[in-house]
């Protein structure tokens, strides 16, 4: 059969073959890259969708192909046929693939970096900018966990969920809608296109910096040489240096039932393509209790059970009052220094979870129940361990110093395998810092201003030193805090549920922390992570002049408020 041309990118009809990925005689799989697309909406991964040898080739790189353009003949598998499931039918093509050698191939390249995630990628981009010859292994998708079941996604939801409630609280905005209902299969479509739209993008600007992508498993067998099945291809890479960034996976939860079908973790809640009547979650951190207000705004009825004294047990007391409130108001059910120990199933097949709380035996159902209690770096420890590389954490994390170097010499680690801060723009600095000193800078990382944003209802942004933190290191600090019930714009937008608070040095007057919660807090908490960067005082926020009517306009008058009192606000 022919394999047709039947997508580029976006809506662009053409496009220039920037890479082929197949030879004649290679065997493909469904799923298998078989060439790279350029056009002016991006790049594209164009993938098989049979199974097969290919026969001839139609296509040679740099031509500028069509919609509808044949790339290639292949003799397709039995399984792709018509013959009826249950009756084999008489086919060459297994004996054939059988007497198939892969193909051996060895490449040469300055960095080898395994893991494509938002570590692993931007790492490449970095050293290539920097002139490095970079080979990145990818296992599975672009983009990592971030990328396709993690930061965007999620935030795509949060983002549907928003325009629904706004829509059915229009009338206080002096809209009048009959009804609104959320359509599950259309909020993944969007989110799907979404992610593919960045993920062709990251592909695009790998292509434009020369950076080879090899689909498969990296094995590091010594400290200069990794291998990968590509398909059908055995590839050998000689690195000079080494990045490893394999990410991290989500925690399971060693309790009774924990395997049945219908509990779930971050992944799956991701894709789930109807609103399950009721939802427990183990696990009120921060990917919990984004779920939790994911799914009670679509009409989910929401239990979290959580293990701390209290969700989001790392934040402030203050910030808490105010998402436990609005919890509440969303009916949200919480129950905080709460164990689960069992899960079972009812006559209708209903999930039960029992928890203890206060020695007291409880038990919550469920249609769907979600573990959100942690993820674990993803690495191979025996491997790792025959490198001579140290692990730390009780062998749950790849030890490494400041510059991103692990024990042995030429290999790095960045990002969730590092298990220091497991936040996708951390990895990303990492690997900054990992692909300058690989290129002969001396990069030091720095983790004191690494803010942290929390897209609930509403969103929560964090940076540098906190109260309770301050409290127990001892520090001599004064507090501003401001509300947004009295900022224009928050009023404007009907949510002034927050406030603004900045942490200042008591005896420097510098700033050392700050926190959000309210409307556009992930966005607003960089200004203050860039005071904290560069040792500014709330003087000198103060003297910056903040545009009218903005929520930024809070930002200064925290500010303010630590340097003799607020404008618009009184206590």
């Amino acid at each position: 059969m022919n394999i047709i041309i039947d997508k580029i990118n976006g809506h662009a009809k053409q496009g220039k073959v920037c890479k082929i990925h197949i030879s004649v005689g290679d065997c493909i799989k469904v799923g298998d890259s078989l060439i790279s697309i350029e056009s002016n909406k991006g790049s594209i991964d164009f993938k098989s969708t049979v199974n097969g040898i290919v026969k001839s080739l139609n296509i040679n790189e740099g031509d500028t192909i069509d919609i509808g353009h044949t790339l290639a003949e292949v003799e397709c598998e039995a399984s792709n046929t018509a013959s009826k499931p249950d009756t084999p039918s008489p086919s060459t093509f297994d004996y054939m693939a059988g007497l198939l050698k892969p193909k051996k191939e060895e490449v040469e390249c300055d960095i080898a970096i395994i893991g494509g995630g938002p570590g692993g990628y931007v790492a490449a981009i970095e050293a290539a900018k920097l002139g490095a010859k970079v080979i990145l292994v990818e296992r599975e998708s672009l983009g990592g966990t971030c990328l396709n079941q993690g930061c965007i996604p999620t935030k795509v939801l949060v983002r549907s969920t928003e325009v629904y409630h706004n829509i059915k609280n229009s009338e206080e905005f002096g809209i009048e809608v009959s009804s609104a209902k959320a359509n599950m299969s259309k909020i993944l479509t969007r989110k799907n296109k979404i992610v593919e739209e960045l993920k062709s993008g990251i592909g695009y600007i790998l292509n434009k910096r020369n950076i080879r992508v090899i689909y498969g498993e990296g094995n590091i067998l010594d400290c200069s040489t990794i291998f990968v099945r590509e398909g059908n291809k055995e590839i050998t890479i000689k690195p000079q240096n080494i990045i490893i960034a394999t990410g991290s996976k989500s925690n399971k939860l060693p309790i009774k039932g924990a395997e049945f079908s219908d509990i779930i973790t971050s992944k799956e809640a991701l894709s789930l393509d109807k609103i399950p009547e009721s939802m427990v979650i183990i696990g009120g951190g921060v990917i919990g209790m984004e779920f939790a207000f994911i799914y009670s705004e679509l009409g989910s009825k929401v239990t979290v059970i959580e293990y701390f004294d209290s969700i989001l047990a790392t934040l402030d007391k203050d910030i808490i009052e105010i998402i436990e409130d609005r919890a509440r108001d969303k009916g949200i059910k919480i129950y905080a220094g709460a164990k689960a120990e069992e899960i079972i199933k009812d006559e209708d097949n209903n999930l039960i979870v029992c928890f203890s709380k206060n020695e007291e035996k409880k038990y919550v159902s469920g249609h769907k129940v979600l573990l959100s209690v942690g993820r674990s770096p993803v690495m191979k420890v025996e491997e790792l361990k025959n490198l001579g590389i140290n692990l730390s954490k009780g062998d749950r994390a790849i030890e490494i110093n400041d510059k991103m170097e692990t024990s042995v010499k030429g290999i790095y680690a960045i990002g969730d395998v590092t298990n220091k801060i497991q936040l996708a723009h951390v990895a990303s600095h990492q690997g900054i810092i990992a692909a300058n000193n690989i290129m002969g800078k001396n990069c030091i990382m720095d983790y004191s201003m690494v803010p942290s944003a929390i897209f609930t209802t509403p969103e929560i942004a964090v940076v540098g030193v906190s109260e309770k933190e301050a409290e127990q290191k001892s520090l001599e600090i004064e507090v501003g805090k401001f509300p947004f019930a009295a900022n224009g714009k928050a009023l404007i937008y009907g949510e002034s549920h927050g406030f603004v608070k900045i942490i200042k040095d008591k005896n420097t007057g510098i700033v050392i922390g700050g926190a959000i919660i309210g409307p556009h807090a992930t966005d607003l908490i960089g200004e203050i992570a860039l005071a904290i960067k560069n040792k500014l005082t709330a003087e000198q926020i103060i003297e910056t002049i903040h545009a009218h009517p903005t929520t930024a306009e809070s930002i200064h008058e925290a500010a303010l408020e630590l340097e003799g009192g607020a404008i618009h606000f009184v206590k």
